[in-house]
């Protein structure tokens, strides 16, 4: 297995062209991040729960479609399965109301983490949301804890939601997660969690964390490895819809990677970050020409007929 993916699976109602309707588009950025590595030729599997109603079919049916290796195949009766409502701007850029009280994905439990699915991955990949609330809280802290002492790389997208929780529970949470991440990625909107830019230097040293990358929307993508920074361009496009581009940027900056070898900390130099961020925008920029999160999501094809 090149990556697992855990945490949130869930359906984004994205605006239709008739007035107050909404398109069903299945997402999550774990989901978005797991089937954009998934569509670039890799072995992906998902760590999450999904509910047993036509939404969680819906996404059982979409991750299998992508050949995505489901870890928590049954569906669960406990609770529904998330739903969020996008808000679209102009530029693309969006927010989101989530519904959700609880949903499927929060019940992952610790006894739905095998040290046998660790043992078999290169990365583990997850993110704040499916941290928000317990069991998955939980039993997102035991993947992250065995996949680090399994010398497995641990990549972490801050993603932060207002709705979901607040900055002050969100960040405590976040803070406790840094020691087992070796690749982070933070938005320039989410700076704060590492009190602000010119403090990421110093949280990289505190926590031994390898590389992190800071996304900058269409300016690109910012990194800060080995005590040096700088930032690789993004593309002009045009922007249609916002939703999953940070995703799919990520899902091609971690198939980049995994695709020149790269399966542990040792094996990361600039050269490679800068391949895999040229990599990672073009992914981004052709997600945000269509509508939809994993609607939009590019092929390893598509992204490098892009860069040619």
């Amino acid at each position: 297995m090149d990556i697992i993916c855990m945490g949130e699976a869930l359906i984004d109602f994205t605006p239709g062209k008739e007035e107050r309707s909404y398109v069903c588009n299945p997402g999550g950025a774990p989901a978005n991040a797991c089937i954009a590595i998934a569509r670039n030729g890799l072995k992906t599997a998902f760590l999450g729960k999904l509910g047993n109603d036509d939404f969680g079919k819906l996404l059982k049916t979409t991750l299998e479609k992508d050949g995505v290796e489901l870890l928590c195949p049954e569906l669960t009766d406990e609770a529904v399965t998330t739903l969020a409502f996008v808000t679209l701007y102009e530029g693309g850029e969006r927010s989101f109301t989530f519904v959700r009280k609880p949903g499927a994905d929060i019940l992952l439990s610790k006894d739905d983490v095998k040290e046998e699915m660790i043992r078999n991955t290169k990365i583990l990949h997850a993110g704040s949301v499916g941290m928000s609330a317990n069991p998955s809280r939980e039993a997102h802290f035991k993947a992250m804890e065995m996949a680090k002492k399994a010398g497995k790389l641990v990549s972490y997208d801050v993603n932060y939601r207002n709705m979901i929780w607040s900055f002050e529970d969100a960040k405590a949470v976040v803070d406790q997660v840094l020691p087992y991440v070796d690749l982070l990625k933070i938005s320039d909107e989410e700076l704060d969690f590492v009190g602000g830019e010119a403090n990421i230097p110093s949280v990289m040293k505190e926590n031994n964390i390898s590389v992190v990358i800071e996304t900058l929307g269409s300016k690109g993508a910012k990194f800060f490895f080995d005590g040096k920074e700088a930032v690789v361009e993004g593309h002009k496009v045009k922007a249609i819809d916002a939703t999953g581009a940070g995703d799919a940027f990520w899902g091609g900056f971690l198939s980049s990677l995994l695709m020149s070898g790269v399966s542990k900390t040792e094996d990361l130099n600039e050269d490679l970050l800068r391949k895999a961020l040229e990599y990672g925008n073009a992914s981004g920029g052709l997600c945000v020409q269509k509508m939809g999160g994993i609607p939009a999501l590019p092929t390893k094809e598509d992204i490098e007929a892009f860069l040619a």
